[in-house]
């Protein structure tokens, strides 16, 4: 088995969510940790686990990132962690289907991710690394974030659909 840790300089974990129904605001959480574990040439049987702290979320708006870490969103106090535990994995060429359950607010859902596989190297300092770029997508009310607001026009403020994003390195251990 072989076991590989995330690279978090050179990873990134994100999310886009609709604001007002005509424009993307875009996220990403700062503190987060992966680890993959594998057996032979490709990542069948991989499992993954992943988990992000609710507090280190940044959308580059001070006030808006302190309502995403309040009892409305996130409850980053009381909820610090989210997870993702693999389940299952499928492929198809170089994209992977990672099927496994998605934790945020103590509400676990099985979720699909879409990974293509960008290949494997040896860095500089004689670190095998390998990389991933994928995406998923949740409704956000699914997980217990169900904060709503209307404008006076009647436009939803935040949408339901939520987009996840990951961009990953992984070193071999």
């Amino acid at each position: 088995m072989a076991t590989y840790k995330i690279d978090i300089t050179h990873s990134s974990v994100s999310f886009k969510i609709r604001h007002l129904l005509i424009s993307n605001v875009t996220g990403n959480f700062t503190s987060f940790d992966a680890t993959l574990e594998k057996d032979g040439d490709d990542f069948l049987n991989a499992k993954v686990s992943f988990t992000a702290q609710t507090a280190s979320v940044d959308t580059n708006n001070e006030q808006r990132d302190a309502h995403l870490k309040s009892a409305d969103f996130f409850d980053a106090e009381k909820f610090p962690e989210i997870k993702f535990v693999s389940t299952g994995v499928e492929k198809d060429g170089d994209i992977y289907d990672i099927t496994g359950d998605l934790t945020i607010k103590d509400v676990t859902k099985s979720v699909v991710l879409r990974a293509e596989y960008n290949g494997e190297t040896v860095d500089p300092y004689g670190q095998t690394k390998i990389g991933f770029e994928g995406s998923g997508k949740i409704n956000r009310k699914d997980f217990g974030l169900t904060w709503s607001a209307v404008t006076e026009a009647g436009s939803v403020v935040v949408g339901d659909d939520v987009k996840l994003l990951f961009d990953v390195q992984f070193v071999k251990q």
